[in-house]
This record gives structure tokens, sequence and C-alpha cells, in this order.
């Protein structure tokens, strides 16, 4: 009698050293289908490999998690996204969620933790780290508008411009690799300023350098 098929899992992480720990814990429950180092490799893995379960990190290159999730669910892809995260603020736990996420786990947790939120994600419920669940819930009390969280009033487009701008391409560079003119990237830059009321590139990359869309 044939062993049971384990669960499929990707990781998605630029800290080489984090990714090797995960395969190390992963290993004696779930198969590793790939690793990939940034949010649009994500998306283009979760499409080729049809893993199971995702686990990712929030702030990688090109594009976050968290847009990567918001990308998946715009194309239909309903697999479970686990985070793994360093980022402890209620604001990323709640974006997380209101994105799609299934779980959401500090990496300093205790690696059981992720474990039990991977096999959460997978029986179709969400896991959420005990060390913000008071918090998040009374944050998702106050409703959808996000209050507290400036991200959420610029759109996923404009937040994959800002990203890029933050990791130091330029407007030609961005519209080449988001498949638009230089024009409308400088147009989303300057709605985001009107948005936020910031004024420069400076502070607009301190804005998201802040808010975990970039690594320092």
């Amino acid at each position: 009698m044939s062993a049971p098929r384990r669960p499929r899992v990707l990781l998605a992480d630029d800290h080489l050293i984090v990714a090797e720990a995960l395969k190390s814990l992963l290993a004696p429950e779930f198969d590793l289908v790939g690793v990939v180092e940034d949010g649009r490799a994500l998306v283009d893995a979760a499409r080729t490999l049809r893993p199971d379960v995702i686990v990712a990190d929030i702030t990688m290159p090109h594009l976050n998690g968290i847009d990567a999730l918001v990308r998946l669910r715009q194309g239909g892809d309903r697999v479970p996204v686990v985070f793994l995260t360093m980022h402890r603020d209620v604001s990323f736990a709640r974006r997380a969620l209101d994105a799609g996420a299934s779980g959401f786990v500090l990496k300093h947790s205790a690696p059981a933790e992720l474990t039990a939120a991977l096999h959460a994600a997978l029986e179709g419920k969400t896991y959420l780290t005990p060390q913000l669940a008071a918090e998040v819930l009374q944050a998702m009390k106050q409703g959808p508008e996000h209050p507290g969280d400036p991200v959420a009033s610029i759109t996923p487009r404009q937040r994959e411009v800002l990203q890029q701008l933050a990791e130091g391409r330029s407007a030609k560079e961005i519209a080449s690799s988001l498949s638009i003119s230089a024009r409308t990237v400088e147009f989303h830059k300057y709605q985001m300023m009107e948005t936020l009321g910031i004024h420069g590139n400076a502070e607009l990359i301190h804005f998201a350098i802040k808010h975990g869309l970039v690594d320092l």
C-alpha cells in the first residue's frame, strides 16, 4: 500500500538562510516543490508548480508578498498562502488577511507554529499567531476602511510602482517591467503623493521602507 501523498509547498523568501532553514523544518511532513526569491517569481511559480500551500515573506524584491497574493487572487488562484514575516505590526496582518491570506506567523515564533498554520490552511482554516490575535481581531472590528493603515489608501498598481521606485529603478525601467508607459508611471507617482500627502521621491521612499514595501 503506497504512502499518502504529502502536501506540496512552495517557499518564497529572499533570505537564502531562512529558506534553507525552512526546507529542513518542513521536510518531515511536506514536499518542497520550489523556492523563489521575489513576489513576481512567486506568482509565476504558483501558476506553473501548482503547490497545495505557499509559505511567503512579506518584504521581497520586485513585488511584495501581499501584493503577490492579490495578483494570484485576481487571477483566480485560490491556493492557501501563509505569511512568515518579521513584521509584527497589526497593519501587516490586517492587510494580509484582507488580501486572502490563510495564515500569519512571525519568524521568531516556535517552528511548530508554522507547521500548525500550514495544516490549518490546508484544512481551509485561517491561522493567526497568538502574539497578535487579540490586536488583529480588535482592528477587524473597526471595519474595512483601515483607518490606521495608509498603505491601504493606494492601489495595488501604485504599490508596485512605489516598491520599484524605492528599489532604485527609473520610471523607464518601471514602465518596461510593468508593460506601461513612463508617463503612466509618473501619473501613478503623483497620484500617490497627492493621496498620501507626500512631497518628493525621498519622502515616497521613506514611506515605502517604513511600511515594509522594501527592505532597508
